[in-house]
């Protein structure tokens, strides 16, 4: 049987527990042998599949299982904005590589991609068989024929504060999210730039304004807009925005390409980042 120790650990794992499951099998193996585990290590989630939808993980979505027995694992991760934990069972006796996942804790922020959160969150529990497709792709499958689709490539970086130009994709209050409406969708954006001078669009008018950053909190200043008369959804956004860059220092957090902005009364917004400023 060929080395392992060159393989990537996710890999070896499998191929372990494959070896292991076939000698058991055929009565072969050493009294006592038991399989390894299915998966273990950092994994991003490309898509989930559930209830007859597909969903396409967004870049927050990720999966790290770390052992802590010989058939048990704690897996940590992100539903793609909320933080969670579970407790994880190697399952034994089958040929089949399975697991058992039981859910723990998790924070309950109002996020831009709920509906991915919630299925995610419906298939990451229970028996899961784990099948891999490829050296660096897992799938897992529940009992009712849910899928988490999984790779272990880098997860993508997070996007700078400064010199990206962001998009606001939604708006925030305290534990419900919405989307932009679609009249206004794509037309609200602003730039941070490395002398914390700040410039875009609210929506209908440009605008320009100075920030203070300090730490996780991000003050904007007076905004200087121009004057066009705006109504209808894009007037309801621009003042919306406007009464939040101007509410006083803002919590921000950034993964991957979402940008969170969140007042201290619970309002905010959510953008995505559009492309760097050379």
């Amino acid at each position: 049987m060929p080395t392992l120790r060159h393989l990537p650990a996710a890999l070896a794992a499998v191929l372990v527990l494959a070896a292991a499951s076939t000698a058991c099998a055929d009565g072969s193996g050493t009294a006592g042998t038991r399989p390894g585990p299915g998966f273990t290590g950092s994994w991003s989630v490309e898509r989930v599949s559930a209830d007859g939808r597909t969903f396409t993980g967004p870049p927050a979505a990720h999966l790290a299982i770390e052992p802590t027995g010989s058939r048990t694992a704690e897996a940590k991760g992100n539903y793609g904005c909320n933080g969670f934990t579970a407790a994880v069972a190697y399952e034994t006796g089958s040929a089949h590589r399975a697991v058992t996942v039981t859910p723990g804790s998790s924070t309950a922020m109002a996020c831009e991609h709920m509906e991915f959160e919630a299925a995610f969150a419906e298939v990451l529990r229970g028996r899961l068989e784990v099948r891999r497709e490829s050296a660096d792709r897992l799938v897992l499958t529940a009992a009712g024929g849910g899928t988490i689709e999984l790779t272990s490539k880098p997860p993508v970086p997070d996007a700078p504060l400064t010199v990206t130009e962001w998009t606001v994709t939604g708006l925030t209050s305290g534990d419900t999210a919405a989307s932009v409406p679609d009249r206004a969708a794509g037309k609200a954006e602003f730039t941070i730039g490395p002398d914390a001078g700040v410039s875009g669009s609210l929506g209908c008018n440009r605008f320009s304004a100075t920030a203070a950053i300090d730490g996780p909190r991000i003050t904007f200043g007076p905004l200087t807009t121009t004057r066009i008369a705006c109504t209808g959804p894009e007037g309801d956004l621009e003042r919306t925005l406007t009464e939040l860059f101007g509410s006083g220092p803002l919590t921000w957090r950034i993964q991957a390409h979402t940008l969170t902005l969140t007042a201290a009364d619970g309002k905010g917004l959510t953008a995505r980042a559009a492309s760097a400023a050379e």
